[in-house]
């Protein structure tokens, strides 16, 4: 699909910059806390800077069409590279900053990428392992000079030292007047969740449109606030903190470190917010573990309120109506626990929240919505430039992820696969034709690889699980692992679920253990452990995990379409799943078919009469060397409940 759209409208990303300096030149642009400090820039000078950092790239010898790797944590610089990449008529391709020196290497490679705009030495260290291998490399340019002194500086620069060289101004003007609605604005790559990362090429056209559309959709305002802590490397990210940034001219906050991130969330307060689903389930990990610890009067008065909170707190947000005591009740609440716990939570202020990348639990999603947070879902790849569907003030439902975005078209396969087409589109994959045209047909159709379906008067979309992870029992009954994995990431014992059973007579999972959570109730409990793998198996952990099972079991069986997906067998894994492994993505997306064939020996242990395994496997520590774990599993056969249609019998 394509867009219409005056000459004199915004064009490019740095069009867009030109007309907020325009517009509100001394509103806060971007904030950056650094040393404990918050530090701001202006639109008018966050302008300045990317100015000077382009001119130094055009002094450099950046050509149009180069592509300029960004690999670190959030940061304005890093933000301005991107921009100011733009402006020259590079490409910008940023990267994930815990990426595995080979993964950067790859990237490098496929997109042949001249520069590399780096945060600091470990970035840097990285690129120096495999230097030899990325033959297009030619400077790297650091962020963070602290360990880099006594390092060859011959192909490598400060940041700051190439802002202040200078350079050719009317050629860098020249090439970003000449940037048009269908020149490439970024290129990110796909996490890669069932094989190499692809390059994904998104045209200015893309990156306003869904910024303009999505902006509106949710009536965003230059006075809102944001909070920049998602990979760089996401496009999520991309669309927040430039695309929407730029569009609306709100301040995007980049936290000091991944440590600080919730503590200066609470500082900034941010009124627009996004987190996978990953960041609502720890925060309520966070919050259950400390009412455990805490005493008797104040859990009855946290669980009263909640109570009160889930049956009405959901109603008050959608402008349905309520009781005078309910009110009552509710307002008392929020005085005495939605309040203190949102403000605890950073959360007091947010108009609109988003959670997308995987499904939430229902139980956590309601969680929230009860505390009057007003979190909704969409639902989006890479290729649409994030958004395809997105759930309307008042139409906020846990068990759908809304209706089509402003200019996107939904349709369902004749296998249940849904399609989209939208502005949002994608040009292409980069270098891969052959990918393009699997994905994209000619009128412009993209297949998501997820199963889903529209439902009849409202319009919303429900996803069911992924295409290829989605299919029958031995029975023919149907199996979504996601969601069964889902109802039992609720728990905050449980950090990750992987469950099996296509083609088999049943289902049986492995679970990884929340080290926090459930290393609190071992030291509430008294209950010594000298490692995870000790405490993973420990017999009063394996039987509280029996105990969510059975609940889990109790909930799925009351699903008529899905109750034939309960669990029968399980174990609790030795290690967490972990990207360095290769066993999840690096947006935290499990692997299903790796961690299948990996951990084999362990499935078919389960689906045997085997009461136990022993079991060797390699891992990767943090420094890149390699190692091995060895344990004996304990394998628990879980409580399976009847299901609606037996218990009708």
């Amino acid at each position: 699909m394509t867009t219409d759209v005056s000459r004199d409208a915004p064009q490019s990303v740095p069009a867009l910059l030109a007309r907020n300096v325009a517009r509100f030149p001394d509103k806060p642009a971007f904030r950056e806390k650094e040393f404990g400090i918050w530090q701001s820039w202006t639109w008018a000078e966050t302008a300045k800077e990317i100015d000077a950092f382009a001119l130094g790239l055009l002094t450099l010898g950046a050509s149009e069409g180069d592509h300029i790797a960004i690999i670190g944590r959030n940061r304005p610089a890093l933000y301005w590279a991107m921009v100011a990449a733009q402006k020259v008529g590079c490409i910008p391709v940023p990267l994930y900053q815990d990426a595995a020196a080979e993964e950067i290497a790859y990237a490098l490679n496929h997109c042949g990428a001249r520069y590399a705009v780096v945060s600091d030495q470990e970035q840097v260290d990285k690129i120096a392992d495999v230097r030899a291998d990325v033959t297009a490399l030619e400077h790297v340019i650091y962020l963070d000079g602290r360990g880099l002194r006594k390092y060859d500086h011959s192909h490598m620069t400060s940041y700051y030292e190439i802002a202040a060289k200078g350079g050719d101004r009317a050629e860098m003007e020249r090439r970003t007047n000449a940037l048009t609605y269908d020149h490439t604005s970024v290129m990110l790559y796909t996490s890669g969740t069932t094989g190499r990362p692809k390059g994904v090429v998104l045209s200015n056209r893309n990156v306003i449109e869904t910024a303009k559309n999505s902006s509106e959709f949710d009536h965003l305002l230059p006075t809102d606030e944001v909070l920049a802590y998602l990979p760089m490397a996401w496009v999520g990210d991309f669309i927040f903190s430039v695309g929407q940034a730029m569009w609306t001219g709100f301040c995007v906050n980049c936290p000091e470190s991944e440590h600080t991130m919730l503590t200066d969330l609470r500082e900034i307060g941010p009124t627009y917010f996004f987190a996978p689903p990953r960041v609502f389930e720890n925060q309520l990990t966070s919050v259950m573990i400390r009412m455990e610890d805490a005493g008797r009067f104040k859990k009855w008065l946290f669980d009263h309120y909640m109570r009160v909170a889930r049956r009405v707190g959901p109603a008050l947000l959608d402008g349905k109506p309520v009781s005078f005591g309910d009110k009552v009740s509710y307002a008392l609440g929020n005085i005495l626990v939605y309040g203190p716990l949102k403000n605890t939570l950073g959360l007091s202020r947010i108009r609109i929240g988003y959670t997308a990348g995987e499904a939430i639990g229902p139980e956590i999603f309601d969680f929230y919505r009860a505390l009057g947070i007003n979190l909704k879902q969409l639902y989006g790849q890479t290729e649409a430039t994030v958004y395809i569907t997105q759930q309307p003030d008042g139409e906020v439902r846990s068990d759908t992820v809304g209706v089509p975005s402003p200019g996107v078209e939904l349709k369902i396969a004749d296998n249940g696969e849904v399609f989209y087409r939208s502005p949002g589109v994608f040009v292409e994959y980069y270098k891969n034709a052959e990918s393009t045209a699997s994905t994209k047909d000619a009128e412009g159709w993209v297949a998501t690889g997820d199963a889903g379906f529209i439902e009849e008067g409202t319009g919303h979309l429900r996803i069911i699980d992924r295409a290829k992870d989605v299919g029958k029992m031995a029975d023919g009954s149907l199996f979504a692992p996601k969601y069964v994995e889902n109802k039992l990431k609720f728990y905050p014992n449980i950090l990750e679920a992987v469950v099996f059973g296509a083609g088999r007579d049943r289902c049986c999972a492995f679970i990884n253990i929340d080290l926090t959570a459930v290393g609190n109730w071992a030291e509430r409990n008294n209950i010594a452990y000298s490692s995870y793998q000790e405490l993973s198996q420990h017999p009063r952990v394996l039987e509280m995990i029996d105990g969510h099972v059975a609940e889990v079991n109790a909930s799925v069986a009351q699903d008529e379409m899905l109750a034939g997906c309960q669990i029968h067998r399980f174990l609790v894994l030795h290690k967490e799943l972990d990207a360095d492994d290769g066993e999840m993505t690096r947006t935290r997306k499990v692997r299903r078919a790796v961690v299948g064939q990996k951990f084999d020996d362990l499935v078919n242990a389960l689906y045997s009469d085997a009461a136990e395994i022993y079991t060797e496997t390699e891992v990767t520590y943090e420094d890149g060397r390699k190692g091995k774990i060895k344990a004996t599993l304990n394998i628990r056969n879980a409580i399976v409940a009847p299901t609606m249609k037996v218990a009708a019998e």
